[in-house]
């Protein structure tokens, strides 16, 4: 049973386990398990392959990284589903909204992750770099889907492609830093000593400025701040999110993340205005 698993990996005993809903798009058990010593502990548990393949991915992480950025971990148990036992942070503030001083804030948390070395098996972004920077090059080859969402015509596609390509092609992604790649709301509690990010199955090496990219277009739409206010002269890695969006809003929804398309439409919305202020495109809208 999960209740003793979650006792055995928490070395205490468990008093009641209850399952709760998260803002999250993959679908994880999550739960709060209060102890009787009077502590509680936040409870992820894969539900599939994918979600227990993140978890795992999550977990080496939790056991190389260590700052006031992230939750700290209390246990875990590798078995089959993988579960891990965390931090509660449910006394934390999970925006939106967002002010001034949230957004510093979460930068503060973001400068320290950018400034703390990756483990050497961390993995590169230009691992990743067709599957992050390729979203137009696959519109090129097939812009249906894209095209079904109502957001252009075919003749502005055809017109704005080419630049939209060459600046995500051409996009700094390169760099050292510990990145989350994961940057967005429901991924960020802000509590007194500052704002922690959950949610570290993306970890990669790259270039800072992609973590700033990635959470613009969510930030934005929860009434923050533009992304050029967050990242100036942004505009290639505008386009890279904006490609990243547009190859995938538009098919079907994978079964582990049901909702996600709907979001990352919103999300294509503001980072393709973004993308074509910053690089002098005629946005149709």
């Amino acid at each position: 049973m999960i209740e003793e698993r979650v006792a055995a990996a928490a070395g205490r005993r468990l008093h009641s386990l209850r399952r709760v809903q998260t803002r999250g798009y993959a679908m994880a058990f999550h739960a709060i398990a209060e102890f009787d010593d009077g502590s509680s502990a936040f409870v992820k548990a894969g539900s599939e392959e994918v979600t227990s393949g993140f978890l795992l991915d999550e977990l080496r992480l939790y056991e190389s990284v260590h700052g006031f950025f992230m939750p700290r971990l209390l246990g875990f148990d590798e078995a089959d589903p993988p579960l891990l036992v965390l931090e509660d942070l449910s006394d934390g503030r999970w925006p939106p909204s967002w002010d001034e001083g949230d957004v510093a804030s979460v930068r503060e948390s973001l400068e320290a992750v950018w400034a703390t070395p990756p483990p050497d098996w961390v993995p590169s972004v230009l691992d990743e770099r067709d599957e992050l920077a390729g979203g137009w090059a696959e519109l090129a080859r097939d812009p249906t889907p894209f095209l079904g969402l109502g957001l252009c015509s075919s003749s502005w596609l055809d017109a704005s492609l080419p630049v939209l390509r060459e600046a995500s092609e051409s996009a700094p992604l390169d760099g050292d830093a510990l990145l989350h790649l994961d940057v967005r709301s429901d991924n960020i509690c802000l509590t007194d000593r500052g704002a922690v990010l959950v949610d570290w199955n993306l970890v990669h090496r790259g270039n800072p400025d992609l973590d700033l990219a990635a959470w613009a277009s969510s930030l934005r739409l929860e009434g923050g701040p533009t992304p050029e206010e967050l990242l100036p002269d942004g505009g290639r890695l505008a386009a890279v999110l904006a490609g990243f969006f547009a190859a995938r809003a538009g098919l079907p929804p994978p079964p582990t993340a049901p909702r996600v398309r709907e979001f990352q439409r919103a999300q294509l919305e503001v980072a393709l205005a973004w993308a074509c202020r910053e690089l002098d495109l005629e946005w149709e809208q």
